[in-house]
């Protein structure tokens, strides 16, 4: 798991608004914000060095699972890249503060949920973590057994 060290090493100083690092990117297919489903974005803010993977990471699940696929297992659920806060329940920098982790499909992988509920533990998914660990990701449910949502870079 990437370090608060490595994340200010490799990535900067993070801030409120992003200002020097935080880039759009513009995604293959469109995505449905998790707090608002009825809203479509077909843009997203990430780090910048970090923005050619994650295009990559879901040009590789379009191309893999389809967008009919894409849509049942709701891996079109966006629930935030680019968040300058805290760790929930922490005190360090969460990674969103980077703009190096996004969090997909919340409501059904939520923070503490183990392999035992959290839909991306299902077999139908494995294709997807693959995708993320291909492109230089890692999973916390995979790695940790919780917070299934959340995907961020690895170094």
């Amino acid at each position: 798991m990437i370090t608060q060290k490595r994340l200010l090493e490799k990535y900067g100083v993070p801030n409120k608004t992003g200002a020097g690092y935080i880039v759009t990117i513009d995604l293959p297919y469109p995505m449905f914000l998790n707090w608002e489903t009825k809203t479509y974005v077909k843009k997203i803010s990430c780090h910048k060095l970090i923005a050619e993977k994650l295009i990559a990471v879901f040009q590789d699940i379009l191309a893999h699972y389809g967008m009919q696929e894409i849509k049942r297992l709701q891996l079109d659920d966006f629930g935030g890249c680019f968040n300058y806060r805290l760790m929930r329940g922490g005190t360090e920098l969460s990674v969103h503060s980077w703009g190096c982790a996004i969090d997909l499909d919340p409501d059904r992988n939520l923070l503490k949920e183990t392999s035992k509920t959290a839909r991306f533990a299902r077999p139908e998914y494995k294709a997807m973590i693959d995708i993320f660990y291909k492109h230089g990701f890692e999973s916390l449910g995979r790695e940790k057994n919780y917070d299934w949502m959340h995907f961020q870079i690895k170094d």
